[in-house]
């Protein structure tokens, strides 16, 4: 098949995929719980988040653990934004809210946007100065930023609302034009995925991600090629800033408030580890990995509290989920290092080529076993 040919089939073949997703997701609005139906819009979330993350320290090579600090900066943009002022005046109880923000109150898109762009600046600021660090010393300087706009956010009483948060944070809900139709809290978090992961593609395919990944292998050959290391070095980290952004906005929304204490490391390492299990170079290790840990991140929450093991009632410790995950995460990288895709990417034509492919395993496999049987036999 030509490639022109190929590449129109794969073109369809994704916009059929896509439609079939959102019919998935009409279901899902129709027949799921709303348990269930927030664990899979926090699959949602942390696709979107992983993939910002594989942007720096997969297909860049860095080490950045500041990604809890660009959620952050999203999170609240949106929540003060979107915010009605009735519901300021109920959350500033303890010190009256900023004047040109007690009365401001805009739709979700633009606010959304905004806080996206937030991060995105934040990280320009952040980028310019520590991507000149390496290895752990990078990993230290953007653990301290993220640290540092946390306790920042926890000061700031009069803006932030200090320690005590925001709450009552209004629902998920985009207008389309000319139809008097919104859509609900999932469709735009999966929008949001989708779009993400269409970007990233189309980004990494490039020849943007083809000078990340020359970076990552040789920063001196790639330099010695013309390739402007610095420069292309803070352009992922802004882009993968405005995605963390995005993503904490929409998880500050799907939780109904926001403050500090959500964005501590913790939640950085749950992103790490979604990455690390995944493949830290492959994308759609990151959104099998997003979806496969969210789930189990939820089934698995019987750990922390008493359950019954037949006669036996085992008492429930706070943070053995956590461990779990912990000794799940040494496992991958002393016996998969690389995670569950590698460097490995999805493509249609693998999909397509499988059948014939694990037909050709199995008859080579049966070959060589006859040889075998052969030798012995001689």
């Amino acid at each position: 098949m030509k490639s022109k040919e190929r590449r129109i089939r794969d073109s369809i073949l994704t916009l059929i995929t896509i439609v079939v997703i959102f019919i998935l997701l009409y279901l899902a609005n129709q027949f799921m719980s709303n348990y269930q139906l927030r664990i899979l819009n926090l699959c949602g979330i942390y696709i979107i988040l992983s993939l910002s993350m594989i942007l720096i320290n997969g297909f860049l090579g860095l080490f950045s653990l500041g990604h809890a600090g660009f959620m952050a900066i999203g999170a609240y943009t949106v929540a003060l934004l979107t915010l009605p002022p009735m519901e300021k005046q109920l959350n500033y109880y303890l010190e009256p809210i900023v004047p040109w923000l007690a009365n401001t109150e805009w739709s979700f898109l633009p606010a959304i946007l905004l806080g996206g762009v937030f991060a995105a600046i934040a990280g320009l600021l952040i980028g310019a100065p520590v991507l000149r660090l390496k290895d752990d010393y990078l990993a230290i300087a953007t653990l301290g930023f993220a640290e540092i706009i946390r306790i920042i956010f926890t000061n700031l009483q009069s803006v932030t609302n200090g320690s005590l948060g925001l709450k009552g944070l209004p629902k998920i809900e985009i207008g389309i034009p000319f139809t008097g139709l919104a859509l609900n809290m999932s469709a735009c978090i999966w929008i949001a995925a989708v779009i993400t992961v269409l970007f990233m593609v189309r980004l990494v395919k490039g020849s943007y991600g083809k000078a990340f990944l020359a970076i990552r292998e040789d920063e001196i050959a790639a330099e010695a090629m013309g390739i402007n290391v610095f420069k292309h070095k803070l352009l992922a980290f802004v882009i993968a800033s405005f995605f963390a952004g995005i993503g904490g906005a929409f998880l500050g929304n799907i939780m109904g408030t926001v403050d500090p204490l959500m964005f501590r490391f913790l939640l950085t390492y749950n992103i790490v580890l979604i990455v690390v299990f995944g493949g830290i170079g492959s994308l759609t290790g990151g959104v099998l990995a997003a979806i496969v840990i969210t789930a189990a991140m939820e089934m698995l929450r019987f750990l922390d509290s008493s359950f019954d093991l037949g006669p036996l009632e085992i008492p429930g410790i706070p943070g053995v989920r956590m461990v779990v995950f912990s000794l799940l995460l040494m496992f991958i990288i002393i016996f998969k290092p690389r995670g569950i895709m590698g460097v490995r990417e999805f493509s249609w034509q693998w999909l397509i080529d499988l059948p014939n492919n694990t037909k050709n395993y199995y008859a080579d496999r049966a070959i060589r076993k006859s040889k075998a049987k052969k030798g012995c036999d001689q």
